[in-house]
């Protein structure tokens, strides 16, 4: 039986540190020192194996290595990210990839320093784990050494999920069972920054009770970072973490991460492929899910691969010409971009976004080095302020679509009046480009898309209106303000009460079919929904008529339409029910994606279903 002696404590405010040294007889050893010497604080040690933990950082020699579970978003190497099951990051002192397959070679050169900071740059934001073994079979020199560690517990290090959990005690007994030397010793380090770590506990409290973070709370975050002097690099790739561990986002996203890995593989994606990324990239807009969840994993998976085998589409072509133009200035020839030319690149930059291009932003990225270049070679500054106006319109649509889409497409967005002013000050740009630019780039699209709700296009029906009316001085901001906050509220509690009823009906109603019964029903929920403070009058007749029709139409959909749409493969009828029903496409799918579990059908057979209509 293994037995293990644990020292616990702290450098200074910032870093703690667990050491523990594990094996069957590990409690006869002698293993560590305290010293005050060159800044040392703690010195382990075994035969050949050093690890000290000093003011500034650590410093280690002999064999071992560092691991830490992957944080989502950060860099990972291609082979890690291919693997499904590889969840945490590794490094072996003294190895080194080979040229070929990703074989290591290893050097008898182990020894290092590493600052705290590098540490917790490099690897985990929170907590990182360092460790040695002393074991007589894992060879003379540390080049074998490092092999046979490698060969013995590497795989089991990166896959398993005792680190993430920080369950010391089960990654022990992992090590030391692989490591079947009953002699063996297991030199075991963790180090945590507690600021991090504060940082980490309060983002991730706050996230998982709503998916939201209130002005209030962030400015409490913020005071966290600011005290502890959190770089916001940190906080960023922090949040991340946190919001793609969230159950509901990290369905989404490992689903999008595992056809992103499929298509690598193959070197190319399909069109059918193609169209699941969309629909995943649109539930994540619906799910308020953040779209830098997804910009690391095209960034390493999507990059450069074809889309269906089709050519670059001509809207490239355009870009690559006009971008090309502001270089010609240099030859004495006038190519100012000009009004039709801008806005072919806003529509080029819009169709880009669409499909998720990323050649657009490649050719812009090059446009951009080459401006730099000529401008420290001494060209014209003309040459930068062209470009940058490029940039600034770039900048207008990306505010601009985001603002336009999470109204639409999100339930709970934060609507201000600065929001408004910026949209209006963004359309009038626009509008000075060509008269319903604004409309056709960022309105039509969204009003033809079969996802939008009721309540979204309400939304952005209304803000055009209202954006028009405010240009013409028929309308004020505030008044604006109001009109969408007005239509936001009942969008709210629509949701609230179509939750509470379908609640009632699933636990106490097996009839709700009489005006009785809905009578009934209406006053309980009405009464819950004024203890929960989601109200203080009544429900709207309306509202409540309407919750009753929808899952009607829902039960109707799901126990008659969807069997018979699935027997027949019929496309058609689920695309018919779904245009004529007025039902939401976003909770209609996860009906349908529950259905499929629980009667354990493929889910390939439902994408095959779906294609063409997402």
């Amino acid at each position: 039986m293994n037995k293990d002696i644990r020292l616990h404590g702290h450098i200074d405010d910032r870093i703690e540190y667990y050491a523990i040294v594990a094996g069957e007889d590990a409690h006869r050893r002698y293993f560590f020192n305290a010293a005050e010497s060159n800044g040392a604080q703690l010195r382990f040690f075994s035969p050949g194996n050093e690890f000290v933990i000093g003011r500034g950082g650590i410093r280690h020699a002999g064999n071992g290595g560092s691991f830490c579970e992957y944080m989502f978003g950060v860099d990972q190497p291609m082979a890690d990210l291919a693997k499904g099951d590889v969840i945490n990051r590794l490094v072996v002192y003294g190895a080194r990839s080979g040229d070929e397959g990703g074989t290591l070679h290893f050097s008898e050169q182990t020894s290092g320093e590493l600052g705290f900071d590098k540490i917790f740059f490099d690897g985990n934001a929170v907590a990182n784990y360092f460790f040695f073994l002393a074991s007589e079979r894992l060879g003379a020199s540390l080049r074998q050494q490092q092999t046979a560690i490698v060969r013995a517990v590497g795989k089991a290090l990166k896959r398993s999920p005792t680190v993430g959990a920080h369950d010391e005690n089960t990654l022990i007994d992992e090590v030391l069972g692989l490591l079947n030397d009953p002699g063996a010793l297991f030199f075991l380090f963790k180090l945590v920054n507690i600021h991090h770590r504060e940082y980490y506990d309060t983002f991730r409290s706050l996230y998982f009770a709503s998916k939201k973070i209130s002005d209030e709370d962030f400015a409490g975050l913020s005071d966290i970072a600011e005290r502890h002097n959190i770089d916001r690099y940190q906080q960023e790739r922090i949040r991340i973490d946190v919001m793609y561990k969230h159950p509901a986002n990290r369905r989404i996203v490992d689903e999008y991460k595992n056809i992103l890995i499929g298509c690598h593989l193959k070197g190319e994606i399909s069109a059918l492929e193609n169209a699941r990324l969309t629909r995943l990239k649109t539930l994540s807009v619906r799910n308020k899910i953040p779209g830098a969840l997804f910009y690391a994993l095209d960034d390493m998976l999507k990059k450069d691969k074809k889309i269906g085998g089709t050519e670059e589409h001509e809207s490239i072509a355009e870009t690559r010409q006009i971008l090309e133009g502001l270089f010609l200035r240099e030859r004495e020839i006038e190519s100012a971009i000009d009004r039709e030319d801008m806005v072919r690149l806003l529509f080029a930059k819009k169709r880009a976004s669409e499909v998720r291009d990323h050649t657009f932003e490649e050719i812009l990225l090059d446009a951009s080095k080459g401006c730099d270049e000529r401008i420290r070679d001494g060209a014209d500054m003309a040459l930068l302020e062209g470009f940058s106006h490029i940039i600034t319109y770039f900048d207008r649509f990306d505010a601009t679509s985001q603002a336009v889409n999470q109204l639409a497409f999100m339930e709970t967005v934060r609507i201000s009046e600065e929001m408004i002013r910026s949209l209006l000050g963004n359309r009038s740009a626009f509008e000075e480009l060509r008269p319903g630019l604004f409309t056709e780039i960022f309105i039509d699209g969204i009003l033809e898309n079969k996802y939008l709700g009721r309540y979204g296009r309400r939304k952005v029906t209304a803000l055009v209106a209202g954006l028009r009316l405010i240009e013409e001085n028929r309308l004020t901001v505030a008044t604006l303000l109001d009109e969408l906050l007005a239509i936001d509220r009942e969008e709210r509690l629509a949701i609230a009460l179509l939750n509470h009823v379908r609640d009632r009906i699933r636990n106490f109603y097996s009839n709700y079919a009489t005006r009785d019964d809905q009578a009934t029903m209406k006053r309980e929920v009405t009464e819950d929904l004024r203890k929960r403070k989601i109200i203080t009058g009544s429900i709207p007749s309306r509202l409540f008529d309407e919750t009753i029709v929808t899952i009607k139409k829902e039960a109707v959909y799901l126990h008659n339409l969807l069997p018979q749409i699935i027997g027949e493969k019929d496309s058609a009828l689920r695309e018919d029910f779904l245009e004529n029903s007025g039902l939401d496409r976003f909770y209609v799918e996860e009906l349908e994606r529950e259905y499929f579990e629980l009667n354990r059908l493929d889910l390939e057979q439902l994408y095959q279903i779906r294609k063409g209509l997402s």
